[in-house]
Order: structure tokens, then sequence, then C-alpha cells
């Protein structure tokens, strides 16, 4: 289980674990929480008061300092896993869905032809689509696109890398993704 990292401001910065979480709470770098209680933590007594510490974690938090993350210098890494829950499992060439193993990154412009590995040049295609497309364009293939490739927001970004997001952190993500997301495609 992740929690949501934020920056003060409400940008998300990381996915972290319990742990880390714990050491922002007791650090009192935690600004303000979002989302539900997901875990307490225990600690030691205090040898005065007698009293046992508590930690309790949400989902969501927001720290304090400055964002390590800027929104405009984003750019995502790309991976086939973003890359096919980008494009829903998706082949872009015949339309049907796909299971993951049975999906390849393929490249609107081919390395052959100096096409790049980049966002706005792969798109989601089964094995069969990739073979027949070869190392040509899908003009010279004849075979159209059915949807544009396109960068991932911030947000998509952050639904992109973790496959177990909880649903109130998935609310607070779906809330800033563009309307034109795929993402928010039923």
């Amino acid at each position: 289980m992740k929690v949501l990292k934020l920056s003060a401001q409400g940008l998300p910065q990381s996915w972290i674990s319990l742990e880390e979480a714990v050491l922002h709470y007791a650090a009192d770098e935690v600004r303000w929480e979002a989302g539900g209680e997901i875990a307490v933590f225990h600690g030691g007594h205090n040898a005065i008061t007698g009293e046992q510490s508590v930690i309790t974690v949400n989902s969501i938090i927001g720290t304090k300092g400055v964002p390590s993350i800027n929104p405009f210098d984003l750019r995502p890494s790309l991976t086939n896993s973003k890359l096919f829950t980008r494009d829903r499992n998706v082949c872009a060439y015949c339309g049907v869905d796909h299971h993951e193993t049975e999906l390849t990154r393929e490249h609107i412009i081919p390395f052959a032809q100096d096409g790049q590995d980049h966002w706005m040049n792969v798109v989601t295609a089964c094995r069969a689509c990739n073979h027949r497309k070869s190392s040509r364009t899908p003009e010279q293939a004849g075979m159209p696109l059915l949807y544009a490739p396109y960068i991932p927001s911030l947000w998509e970004d952050f639904i992109l890398r973790n496959r177990r997001i909880l649903a109130d952190q998935m609310e607070f993500l779906m809330a800033h993704v563009p309307r034109s997301s795929r993402l928010l495609i039923n």
C-alpha cells in the first residue's frame, strides 16, 4: 500500500511507503491530509507522562517544503505498462482490447525511418498488427491510427505509475486529469 505524497500546494510528488509517510509525520512535515486513514503506528511510551506515541497515516498527505516536481518540466518516463494503460490495452490499428501479454509498443514512425522512442511516436498495438505494419508508417502500410498518441499530464502519470491506487487517491487524482484524457473514457 502506498501513500500519495503531495506538495503543500497539492501537486503530486511521489508514491511513498507507509514507513516513509510515518517519517514525514514524525518530523512534523505533514501540512495537511486527505483521504482515509489507512494505518496506525504505535511507538514507545513517554518516560514522564507514560503516554504511548501514536501516528495515524492518511492515504494522501501534503508536505511542507519546496516541491521537488515542477509540473512544467515534467517528462513522464515511457514504459510499456504505462503506455498500455494510457491506451486502455486497445490496439491502435484493429481497435481490439487485448491482454497485456498480447501487446507491443508500436512506433508510428519506425526506427528504420528515424523514428524516436517517445510518447508522441508510440501507441499500443497487438502483435499481429505490429507485425503486419512492420517498418512502415501507418500511411505506407494502409493502417490508419484509430486514436492519437499524447503525453500524459502529471496527474495521469501518477495514475499510470501505480497499479494499486486506493479509491480516495484515485478520486483525488482523477479530479485533476484533463477532460481530454483517455483515462476518463468508460
